[in-house]
């Protein structure tokens, strides 16, 4: 599976981006996908995630209600839709396909996930 992250860029607070991840290769073999961002000097943290077949989504708090998930099947690609934005947001945002030997841990687990595409830089003004 190979995925090519797009739609970064820089917005000032309270504004919004569109991220794009488009999937391609053996995607019928991931079950769901999911969004990640890195801010320097920090960890990778999970921020959203998908399951292609049903479109259940799943948030971490600190982006409910501002961020949506979606996917198009037809087009092999996964939305972030990230509204109301913080300088907070700011970040290196990666998307991420997972494995389906990997189904039973949580979507917030990094190692769920087998295959990462190379990020895209948001950042958000104050």
């Amino acid at each position: 599976v190979q995925l090519q992250a797009s739609g970064g860029g820089l917005a000032q607070a309270g504004g919004s981006l569109r991220l794009s991840c488009a999937a391609s290769g053996r995607t019928v073999s991931s079950y769901a996908m999911g969004w990640f961002r890195q801010a320097p000097g920090k960890e990778r943290e999970f921020v959203a995630a998908i399951r292609w077949s049903s479109g259940f989504t799943y948030y971490t708090d600190s982006v409910k209600g501002r961020f949506t998930i979606s996917r198009d099947n037809a087009k092999n690609t996964v939305y972030l839709q990230m509204n109301t934005l913080k300088p907070e947001d700011t970040a290196v945002y990666y998307c991420a396909a997972d494995h389906p030997r990997f189904q039973y841990k949580s979507f917030s687990d990094r190692t769920r996930y087998d295959y990462w595409g190379q990020g895209t830089q948001v950042t958000v003004s104050s």
